[in-house]
């Protein structure tokens, strides 16, 4: 008997132009290691600091390059594991751009030159000859900077992956790093470390549910491809109940990822204790990341069965905007009020996530990125406002700071505006955009509800902006510290792409709606 051959095996091919964004980041976060274990401690500010931004400006250039050869380019890549298409490009681009902003707040010097944001070292005890020689020369914790860059390239590969597996190894992968940096601020080391413990603990929960999920669709399809999955809904009989199951559990750890409700509780403690830059960059670059990720899963992956799991997501957006809305008017603290702030919003989004057309994926894209300039923006602000305590947050301490800095709560102003969803603002064209979308999807009641809460939350936005214009400022009170160039650059960014998306969105809307088509 003449033995068989063995069959070949067939071997992805690797297609580095269209990774070129993800392998670039990944390539300055591995550089960044190399820094931190063999530069000298002092020359390592200026170097992580090129090497992050010569990273994340490198990778938008290539998105765009690849953006620009047009249709044709797009494709399932790496064995049909990433999925090069129009969101996923749209959407690396935002956390890229929205990334470079983060860093920025995270560069602050002039602020903090003795480390006030992050602990100096790791390795240095707090008061020891260490941390006294660091705090003279300026030091910082530099390793947040290839974190941050790990972070980035997770939440690049989140929405773009096309294979369920795929899909967790980037959900570790962006949130490891944002569980580390969640922990190191300095002042507040008990809270940080708490808000830092409680998201481990909290998103370890949510990954096991997520994979956990993945089980149960890979035993219902037999496949851990979406497409595959897709094509198993309408063929599949007698497995059903795999499905739903699956269905439900992934759900848990995407909607805790975006901070949806009932998965929500995490989101005010963790922004409170994290270091304010931490906050403002998880806010914007992660919701935009899970949000892409989630969009995927159920318009690919589960499109064919939308009457299965429409009615659930229903009551998680409007419990989501009831909560966030309701909940953010008991708040004392602008860090907790901002997170609330984030939950409605998370809300407002899932709006337009259940239109269930090229409308509404559009509409969400479009949400994302004006809700991600604004955020950064508003958290670049809270850095400004100081005491001798350091971040000034609670919201007694911000009366009459429109007479103390009338340019700072100005601008601060115009960030609370856009969130609440005032016309000539992007918050307004954002809101539009998703509610017109629900509406010619039939989700008439969601835009109800919308609209009720946005009502409720302007009231708390509001209210801030009373505070700063209209209070007496306390003789003894916080005042707003003089920027350097990169919070400078944070902030005119984000009243700029506020205002421009306020009067004049086409652009971006005609962008979003190009790219609102998944590859299947």
């Amino acid at each position: 008997m003449i033995p068989l051959a063995p069959a070949p095996i067939q071997t992805p091919s690797f297609e580095y132009a269209a990774l070129a964004p993800m392998l670039v980041v990944f390539g300055a976060a591995l550089l960044g290691v190399l820094v931190e274990a063999f530069v000298a401690r002092r020359y390592r500010p200026p170097l992580q600091l090129a090497i992050t931004f010569a990273g994340l400006l490198g990778a938008f250039v290539a998105v765009v390059a690849f953006a620009s050869r047009g249709t044709k380019s797009l494709s399932l890549v790496m064995g049909g594991a990433v999925a090069i298409d129009g969101p996923t490009l749209f959407i690396q681009g935002t956390v890229l751009l929205l990334a470079v902003g983060g860093v920025c707040l995270m560069a602050e010097q002039k602020l903090d030159p003795a480390g006030d944001a992050f602990a100096p070292m790791a390795s240095a005890t707090p008061g020891s000859s260490e941390e006294r020689q660091a705090t003279a020369a300026g030091w910082r914790q530099t390793e947040i900077y290839p974190l941050t860059l790990f972070a980035v390239g997770g939440m690049m590969l989140f929405p773009a992956s096309a294979d369920l597996l795929t899909m967790f190894i980037a959900l570790e992968v962006l949130s490891l790093p944002l569980y580390l940096l969640c922990g190191l601020a300095r002042r507040k080391r008990l809270i940080s470390q708490e808000a830092a413990l409680k998201y481990f603990l909290l998103g370890a929960f949510s990954s096991a549910f997520f994979l956990f999920g993945i089980a149960f669709l890979y035993g219902y399809s037999g496949s851990l491809s979406l497409g595959a999955l897709a094509t198993a809904t309408g063929a599949t009989v007698g497995r059903e109940p795999l499905l739903l199951i699956g269905i439900a559990l992934m759900a848990v750890g995407l909607l805790f990822k975006v901070g949806a409700a009932p998965f929500h509780s995490w989101t005010p403690d963790v922004y409170q204790g994290a270091p304010t830059p931490v906050t403002g960059f998880m806010a914007a670059g992660t919701k935009i990341a899970a949000f892409g990720a989630l969009l995927r899963v159920f318009y690919v992956g589960f499109g064919g069965v939308r009457w299965d799991w429409r009615p659930m997501m229903w009551g998680v957006a409007i419990l989501t905007m009831i909560v966030g809305s309701v909940l953010a008017l008991t708040q004392t603290d602008i860090k907790r009020l901002l997170a609330y702030s984030s939950i409605a919003h998370a809300g407002f989004i899932l709006v337009g996530v259940l239109a269930i057309s090229r409308n509404g994926l559009s509409s969400t894209l479009f949400y994302l990125a004006a809700y991600g300039f604004t955020t950064i923006g508003a958290f670049a602000v809270v850095t400004l406002v100081r005491d001798s305590a350091g971040e000034a947050t609670h919201l007694s301490q911000w009366a009459g700071l429109g007479r103390r800095s009338p340019l700072i709560a100005s601008v601060f102003a115009l960030f609370l505006l856009a969130l609440a969803g005032i016309p000539l603002t992007s918050g307004f064209t954002a809101k539009f955009d998703v509610f017109s979308a629900a509406a010619e999807g039939g989700a008439t009641p969601l835009v109800i509800v919308g609209v009720i809460t946005s009502a409720i939350a302007a009231f708390f936005y509001f209210r801030i902006i009373v505070l700063m214009f209209f209070s007496e400022p306390a003789i003894d009170g916080p005042t707003v510290a003089v920027p350097s160039i990169f919070t400078n650059v944070a902030i005119t960014v984000g009243v700029t792409v506020t205002v421009l998306l306020g009067v004049y969105p086409q652009p971006l809307i005609d962008l979003a709606d190009r790219a609102a088509v998944f590859i299947r």
